[in-house]
């Protein structure tokens, strides 16, 4: 007979919070980031335990003292679900399971529940479905006690037979499968559009930043939108695009999901689709809590972020959000000197949106490439990349190649220049690094 497993509760609600840590004391931020997690999945966080991993256990993460001490802990606050703050193997998850009697979830687990709650967007539901079974896939043999039965057999069904996990498995996979194709289309959908974007020629701002630094907030003062804002984690999943008119003409905004740290690599991937709206932007809107007394760490992790989804070169402004928060701050709008401009508002109160406004047209009116292109004739995809952009205002061609009369933004020259080949000339119009930081200066 299979081992059977505990009757899990399904409630999961009053939680409590496994924070490892290395040598030295538990980082504050850290246990409060994943107590906020909690508390955003929907859970009570009912107490706290700090475990130090000097040497993680195999087969529980954690050491048997410690786990003797979750678990008087956790009957003595009546917790139902204990939450780990550290990815967790398929078998550790179950033998924590067995020894704490309650369901046990580890961090990317956690994340995906949020995920699950706020997908809004056909495409959302999809990408987090993806990943909540990628996860899943592992873990089949968690909670279940008919596993070994064997299908073969019995009248009608003889043969080599086949156990429930590998049904489960291969079913799983066809959904999977069946997911990815599904992904695969609205990617082709999202592209068309993003292309139909690039030629009407208007510039793409990305807002970016930590989750709950206010970006949806920003987005909504900004564009006159409704986009759902809120004081939690990973309020708002799926990207928002709205044209807005700025001084130097209009342009395309587009929300992204925010970030977290040690945001887990599949997640990352899954929402693929959804930052490429920050990998294709001319101009990142980083968003930072002005509050936040961790906030230099938060930018250093968003940016590490960015340079994971290829948007890490990409020109940035600063925006310093939530400064009501901040007793005595006004707005303002700091000259770059030797980092990146920085604008400081609050978007709650509309307070110092017209900087914003300024700085973010003042960066789009010089970062164009205006030229006249020489070609050679092996540069064919260069050309056909260009006028896909609608970029060409001239062209002719003789014996030597192509002769365009080029118009574009300065963040897709540098991207053609990198990809194509053939891209020398292009290559020769772009401003050296000290040209480039003078132009962005506004």
């Amino acid at each position: 007979m299979p081992t059977q497993l505990f009757e899990r509760s399904r409630r999961g609600e009053h939680a409590l919070l496994i924070q490892p840590h290395a040598g030295g004391p538990p980082d504050e931020a850290e246990l409060e980031e994943f107590a906020e997690l909690a508390r955003s999945a929907g859970a009570t966080v009912a107490t706290q335990v700090t475990a130090r991993l000097d040497r993680p256990n195999p087969a529980t993460l954690i050491g048997s003292g410690k786990l003797e001490e979750v678990k008087a802990a956790a009957d003595a606050v009546g917790a139902d679900l204990v939450l780990v703050n550290h990815p967790l193997s398929p078998g550790q998850e179950r033998n924590l399971e067995k020894i704490l009697e309650r369901r046990v979830v580890d961090r990317t687990g956690l994340i995906l529940d949020i995920f699950a709650q706020r997908a809004r967007s056909a495409e959302g539901k999809l990408q987090v479905e993806l990943a909540q079974l990628k996860h899943m896939a592992t873990r089949l043999v968690r909670g279940w006690t008919h596993l070994e039965r064997q299908r073969g057999g019995s009248i009608g069904l003889r043969g080599p037979g086949e156990t429930q996990l590998e049904t489960d498995r291969r079913l799983l996979q066809k959904r999977v499968d069946m997911l990815q194709k599904r992904l695969e289309k609205v990617d082709v959908q999202r592209t068309q559009m993003r292309r139909a974007r690039l030629r009407s020629e208007l510039p793409r701002v990305a807002l970016v930043g930590y989750t709950n630094a206010g970006k949806s907030t920003l987005f909504n003062a900004l564009s006159g939108a409704d986009a759902y804002a809120a004081d939690q984690l990973f309020a708002t999943l799926d990207p928002t695009v709205r044209r807005i008119a700025l001084p130097s003409g209009p342009v395309v905004l587009a929300d992204t999901v925010g970030f977290v740290r040690d945001l887990p690599h599949e997640l990352v991937a899954a929402f693929r689709s959804t930052l490429s709206e920050a990998r294709e932007a001319d101009l990142l809107l980083h968003v930072v809590d002005a509050a936040d007394p961790l906030r230099d760490e938060r930018i250093r992790q968003v940016d590490a972020v960015l340079a994971e989804i290829g948007a890490g070169d990409i020109p940035q402004l600063l925006v310093f959000n939530k400064i009501d928060r901040i007793e005595g701050a006004v707005s303002r709008r700091d000259a770059p000197g030797e980092d990146r401009e920085r604008v400081w508002i609050s978007a709650r109160d509309g307070v110092g949106i017209d900087l914003l406004l300024a700085a973010l047209s003042g960066r789009l009116m010089q970062r164009r490439v205006v030229a006249e292109l020489t070609l050679p004739a092996s540069a064919g995809r260069l050309r056909a990349r260009l006028h896909a952009l609608d970029a060409v205002r001239g062209e002719s061609h003789d014996e030597h190649g192509w002769r365009l009369s080029v118009d574009l933004s300065e963040a897709d020259a540098a991207r053609l220049a990198t990809q194509e080949e053939g891209a020398e000339a292009l290559r020769e119009l772009l401003p050296g690094p000290a040209e480039a930081d003078a132009g962005l200066t506004g």
